[in-house]
């Protein structure tokens, strides 16, 4: 029988914990999205054997908005990282979410994206407002909180600078 809470197989995380420990290893891991433009400003990724997550620019940045642009595509990834670790996590320390909404919203200056001055294309800052709907004492969804925002690939990923190779073939 498969014992859960939040929703989370406790198990199955506990068992890769243990597999990583007795093989680190197997934590060295390689993730994949193979992108294809389809005109315009639309995209699509193609990430494992799921769907193509299509992405586009809104109508007054010239796209036709069939899809999240992706920068909003960014802000999403951090939101549902978050969401994964505050999942995985409580379901460890046994804290049970009744609900939560977590809110990424991200300053991006479009003059640098545009040409017409040189600077930071991408966020200025981005901000998160988790809200989590627990019967967890205040001190136990703060250390949660902790220890959510200590582990989130996503979030490291944003807030250091990361080695990008990008190579015209």
């Amino acid at each position: 029988m498969t014992k859960t809470l939040n929703d989370v197989d406790i198990g199955r995380v506990a068992s890769l914990a243990e597999k990583i420990s007795q093989e680190p290893h197997v934590a060295d891991t390689t993730w994949r999205a193979e992108v294809k433009w389809n005109g315009g400003f639309r995209s699509a990724a193609k990430i494992r054997d799921f769907d193509p997550a299509n992405s586009d620019e809104p109508d007054q940045l010239g796209g036709t908005n069939t899809g999240p642009n992706p920068v909003e595509q960014v802000l999403g990834a951090l939101g549902n990282c978050l969401a994964v670790g505050y999942a995985a996590n409580a379901t460890a320390a046994g804290i049970t979410i009744h609900d939560m909404t977590i809110e990424v919203e991200g300053a991006l200056d479009l003059h640098t994206f545009l040409g017409l001055k040189d600077g930071n294309a991408g966020f200025g800052d981005i901000k998160v407002s988790v809200n989590i709907d627990s019967d967890a004492s205040a001190e136990a969804l703060e250390a949660l909180h902790e220890k959510v925002t200590g582990t989130s690939p996503v979030g490291h990923t944003l807030s250091r600078a990361v080695p990008v190779d990008i190579k015209l073939t």
